[in-house]
């Protein structure tokens, strides 16, 4: 399936963007369809407020974008926050455009303060909660944020299935779980006949490759799952805002920082600088775009704390690298 993108956007005099059509993804075997790029919500409510997250959301769809990303704990690892204010920023800005049946919203459990863990009431609960601040009868993708090894996959799925059945979710998926955990549940879901996971979020980026490269890849790529990397810019390093001498203002610049350090993080921006100025797009695209050119990833997951950030995101979806482009970035951060 193509989605037309508008013409026209012109938040903040930004202009106007217009990239013509664009495919959308599979999300296993869902049905749902997404954009080839995912916008994070875990800024909604923390570094941008409403008004500034209100920009960011409308951009995006504007652009064409249609697979928002949050969590139910989102922010609450801000100061004055309880968690849930992503949520209910995004469920405002959805009920203010009457566009529920347009995007494709993604949130998790088990973090939440107030509902900690994957005990299957745990999950029921706070599904529940989720559903009141997005304002909204259904979710589209519901994943685990985090496994909890001490749950029986069995109690956590037969959860989830409910959910799915009494119509509050359309679709499951997992993050932060090993191989091993993500075998024995579709395994799980196979023999019981229960919902099944289509997505996989894990942490996978061009210096963050070792947790997702190898046996979870093997299992989602066997599976018949799509991958939805987060942390896809490294935290802002892979913007390319992180240069010697440099001082950037960020509550994850520390981490921007140890990367820029490192004999690595200087040679995949060397790479990205050198694919960008030939390509005459951003660094951040590219690196977007090699993301997205992985076997088993459909939609890499990138947050604007303000408007003109967003670009950069959007135009990810329109980069196709070349082998070599791609090859020249892998090696690079081997």
């Amino acid at each position: 399936m193509q989605l037309e993108r508008c013409v026209g956007w012109n938040t903040s005099g930004l202009g106007v963007l217009d990239y013509g059509m664009t495919s959308l993804r599979k999300l296993g075997d869902s049905g749902l369809e997404v954009f080839p790029l995912s916008l994070g919500g875990n800024v909604f409510g923390w570094t941008a407020d409403r008004g500034q997250s209100f920009e960011v959301l409308d951009a995006y769809s504007a652009a064409g974008g249609n697979f928002i990303d949050t969590a139910d704990s989102y922010s609450a690892f801000a100061p004055g926050n309880k968690g849930g204010e992503s949520e209910g920023i995004i469920g405002e800005w959805v009920r203010e455009r009457g566009n529920r049946g347009e995007v494709v919203i993604a949130t998790k459990v088990s973090q939440h303060p107030e509902f900690q863990g994957l005990r299957g009431a745990n999950i029921k609960a706070a599904a529940e909660a989720s559903l009141r601040r997005l304002g909204t009868d259904y979710i589209d993708l519901y994943y685990t944020h985090f496994d909890k090894p001490e749950v029986p996959v069995g109690e956590i799925l037969t959860a989830l299935d409910e959910l799915v059945r009494e119509g509050k979710v359309r679709a499951i998926g997992a993050s932060n779980i090993s191989a091993e955990r993500l075998v024995e549940s579709l395994e799980f879901s196979e023999r019981e006949g229960v919902a099944r996971y289509v997505a996989l979020q894990p942490h996978y980026n061009l210096v963050s490759r070792e947790t997702y490269e190898g046996d979870l890849q093997e299992v989602v790529a066997r599976h018949g799952l799509s991958a939805v990397p987060y942390y896809a810019l490294a935290s802002g390093f892979l913007t390319g805002k992180y240069r010697a001498g440099a001082s950037v203002q960020s509550p994850r610049a520390a981490g921007g920082e140890k990367l820029l350090a490192s004999e690595r993080g200087q040679k995949v921006l060397a790479a990205l600088d050198e694919v960008a100025q030939a390509r005459g797009v951003e660094i951040a695209t590219v690196a977007l775009a090699w993301l997205g050119a992985q076997p088993t990833v459909a939609a890499p997951i990138a947050s604007a704390r303000v408007v003109e950030q967003l670009p950069a995101l959007v135009a990810a979806a329109e980069l196709t690298l070349t082998e070599d482009e791609v090859a020249k970035l892998r090696d690079a951060s081997a």
